[in-house]
């Protein structure tokens, strides 16, 4: 009722002015004024009215960024944010310093030469210094942030140095996402969405899962069997065939995979650690793997400065190096209730919002106890 209420008196408001404004297109003609007609009082308004607007439009420059400022993404807490925010706050201190330049000079020339009878504009075709000029400089200053932001794209995706990076694999789907650890070998194993099935939630292509995937559906299929020797409707029997058909065409495709697979890649996937929050000990490189199991999703860390999107059949990565723990960031945010996020900023459906995952930065010690106590792949599927 209060939305309409609302809505009503919206509709109530525009009609009003819409009235007013009749009233004095009336009065005008009434008094013999043309409505196309400009006089030096509607310029002298217009001015004012004009230089006005441009005082209250730096003013809120001023108020919104001292009232909101304090919104923005705290300090880096990855080794490459650090020159991530140098180049960003580069670009916005120039952005800024231009626009704080430039913005009253318009409001003011447009006040200052607002038309009069008595004034005659000037015409001039070119300026070939002022061209030259207005060209030059936006030419170098732009020349120079690219060729500092390529190279530090460059160093940040640099992957000659990863050394030791504990592998971590990032794993998503509408929508949520799934972890995968490297294991006691930092060395993942090979994965296939065409592999997931029953706790195998991202297709980890292991002998285990192999095992334990096959058993199910032979069970499956024989009870599948059981049902169409005892059916009697053809078309029942019909859904019955085609449920087996494809019953069967996956454990083919399961086996065709197990046996296509590199013997070391199914051994490194056994000790594999599948979980549903990331933790990522302090001041270690980390060699971030991502894949996607229907659409493209983007796996954003903000507080990391990492952002990498997701795509189905392919496998992107990144590495950092956190360098801020979660209780470190606590204090310097004086907020007791922060964490990490790892989101998705990429709209992918319409639960895209809870694509949310927890991320913990902890010291080496801690890290090594969580990691010890989580169950390994071979371990899950027995």
């Amino acid at each position: 009722m209060t939305e309409l209420l609302i809505i009503v008196a919206l509709i109530v408001v525009v009609i009003a002015i819409a009235q007013v404004v009749r009233i004095f297109e009336l009065a005008n003609k009434i008094k013999g004024i043309k409505e196309s007609d400009v006089t030096d009082k509607d310029n002298d308004t217009q001015g004012k009215l004009l230089l006005t607007f441009g005082v209250l439009f730096m003013a809120s420059f001023f108020i919104m960024t001292a009232k909101w400022n304090h919104l923005l993404l705290p300090i880096s807490a990855s080794e490459h944010g650090v020159e991530i925010d140098f180049l960003m706050n580069l670009s916005m201190g120039l952005i800024i310093i231009v626009f704080l330049i430039t913005q009253p000079i318009l409001f003011y020339l447009s006040y200052r030469y607002r038309g009069r009878k008595d004034r005659t504009a000037t015409f001039i075709s070119h300026n070939d210094k002022a061209e030259i000029i207005w060209t030059a400089v936006p030419a170098i200053v732009l020349t120079v942030l690219i060729v500092y932001g390529l190279q530090t794209w460059s160093k940040v995706m640099d992957r000659s140095n990863i050394g030791d990076a504990l592998v971590v694999e990032v794993y998503g789907r509408q929508f949520d996402w799934t972890v995968r650890y490297a294991g006691q070998d930092n060395n993942l194993g090979a994965a296939n969405v065409r592999f997931i099935g029953g706790l195998n939630s991202v297709g980890v292509i292991a002998e285990s899962a192999y095992t334990t995937q096959v058993a199910g559906l032979d069970i499956n299929i024989a009870k599948a069997k059981v049902q169409l020797s005892q059916e009697l409707n053809s078309i029942k029997q019909a859904k019955i065939k085609t449920r087996i058909s494809k019953m069967e065409a996956k454990k083919a495709r399961f086996t065709a995979l197990i046996s296509t697979t590199p013997k070391d890649l199914l051994l490194a996937a056994e000790d594999d650690v599948i979980v549903r929050e990331l933790h990522l000990p302090v001041n270690k490189t980390v060699h971030l793997k991502f894949r996607s199991q229907d659409v493209i999703h983007s796996a954003y860390l903000p507080h990391f400065r990492v952002q990498m999107n997701c795509v189905p059949g392919m496998n992107t990565d990144f590495v950092f190096k956190p360098t801020i723990t979660t209780e470190e960031m606590r204090v310097e945010t004086e907020n007791e209730d922060f964490e990490y996020v790892l989101l998705c900023n990429k709209v992918c459906g319409a639960a895209h919002y809870n694509m949310q995952l927890k991320v913990i930065v902890e010291s080496q010690e801690d890290y090594n106890k969580w990691i010890a106590e989580q169950t390994v792949f071979a371990a899950s599927n027995n």
